[in-house]
């Protein structure tokens, strides 16, 4: 029986390093165990990731990590044609339609994403048709398309200190409030914006999280956490594998269990893009609302029963 055991443990090992074969499907996938994962790129295609490949440090470099962010302003003025904005040029924001003196909301997309990524104009013509804004969609494709997502995370704290020196820069140079200031990330992009946050002291008025990646990130101090805002939300949606389960923000919303599969999925990687939906969703009807959890459990059942609390939304003043 004890040589059963062993063949037994290590048949369950050896899974966690198997090639999987079915794209999409994360079913196979252990935290902090298995090496593979299949992640989705902007369109929601899965493309298998080796979670164990070392980092590109020469493509690191070259990518110069946040010295490459682009940052494309819409308004009410411009919804569809992106104006650049250029940190030191002050002459890119006064030749603008950046306005001072509204609510500015900042985008961030993740790993294999862009600027052009669905995700964006879907939640910034979602912004723009409740309420008169900045919007500021950040491209930082250069890294976040590196083949490797080892390297495009290794790259993600520097992202966010330049998105958060951007900002200080921006408010001090053609205005802005703090208390005004929505940062919302994907995936990769949800701990983009907890640096940028945490780099600006944690002044953003409200810093959502859409599905924070969860691949080398769970118990991670550069990760999105409350210390990068004044109220800290997040959306889970595929929590336990591209996405993190544990409670990480003020206030965390767990959808139909928080996990995969999502109404209308099948797959992990459709569950994970479930959460910008549902936020672009969530801005222009305000009509999601979640119960409060006593614990994680009752989260992934839906059996809260406790204060209400709308989900997402682009009100500035949320707190939970």
């Amino acid at each position: 029986m004890k040589l059963l055991g062993v063949l037994l443990v290590c048949v369950a090992l050896s899974s966690c390093y198997a090639t999987p074969v079915i794209p999409g499907d994360n079913s196979h996938y252990v935290e902090g165990e298995s090496r593979y994962i299949w992640m989705p790129d902007g369109e929601g295609v899965p493309h298998l990731v080796d979670l164990q490949a070392p980092v590109d440090e020469q493509a690191l470099a070259s990518a110069r990590n946040g010295a490459d962010n682009q940052y494309w302003l819409f308004t009410r003025r411009n919804p569809n044609n992106a104006q650049i904005l250029v940190i030191n040029n002050a002459n890119s924001v006064s030749s603008s339609n950046y306005n001072g003196a509204l609510p500015t909301k900042v985008i961030v997309h993740g790993w294999n994403n862009n600027g052009n990524s669905p995700m964006n104009p879907l939640i910034t013509q979602a912004f723009l048709a409740v309420g008169d804004f900045n919007v500021i969609v950040l491209d930082w494709s250069r890294l976040a398309n590196n083949p490797l997502y080892s390297t495009a995370a290794a790259g993600v704290p520097n992202v966010g200190q330049h998105l958060g020196n951007f900002l200080i820069w921006l408010f001090n140079t053609a205005g802005g409030n703090w208390n005004n200031l929505h940062l919302v990330g994907f995936s990769l992009g949800a701990h983009v914006v907890g640096n940028a946050g945490r780099t600006a002291s944690g002044r953003p008025g409200r810093v959502t999280g859409l599905d924070p990646a969860g691949p080398s990130w769970g118990g991670n101090s550069l990760a999105l956490n409350t210390n990068s805002g004044v109220y800290v939300e997040s959306i889970h949606t595929d929590g336990g594998f591209l996405g993190i389960m544990d409670a990480i923000s003020n206030a965390d919303f767990y959808p139909n269990g928080g996990k995969n599969p999502q109404p209308g999925c099948w797959i992990s990687t459709c569950s994970h893009g479930r959460a910008p939906e549902l936020f672009a969703s969530s801005v222009r009807t305000n009509h999601f609302i979640g119960r409060q959890c006593g614990n994680i459990w009752e989260a992934e059942l839906s059996t809260c029963n406790g204060g209400s609390l709308h989900m997402g939304n682009a009100v500035m003043g949320k707190r939970g």
